[in-house]
């Protein structure tokens, strides 16, 4: 099992997770949108007031006939390294 403890490297940036997701999965629509202020001083914030908590909104064509536990692998799947950096919660809308 990987250690996601934190690294010295600094938090994921929305620009970075988008990167990641459309290298993956090009997507047709696709929205990162860091939600780590709103979340300040709950489990998994850095303090920083960012690079912690995200939500994405995404569809693409490999999601075509996938259940959504699926869909929502390929995303996790995409973005995992970004765990030992400190993202602490991903919340994925499938469009």
């Amino acid at each position: 099992m990987p250690d996601h403890s934190p690294t010295d490297a600094p938090p994921p940036t929305a620009a970075e997770i988008e990167a990641l997701l459309r290298a993956a999965l090009a997507p047709t629509r696709l929205e990162v949108i860091d939600e780590s202020a709103l979340h300040a001083g709950h489990s998994g914030a850095n303090g920083l007031g960012w690079g912690t908590h995200f939500r994405v909104r995404i569809d693409s064509p490999l999601f075509a006939g996938k259940p959504r536990v699926a869909r929502h692998r390929l995303v996790y799947d995409a973005t995992h390294d970004l765990m030992a950096r400190g993202l602490h919660a991903l919340a994925i809308e499938v469009l």
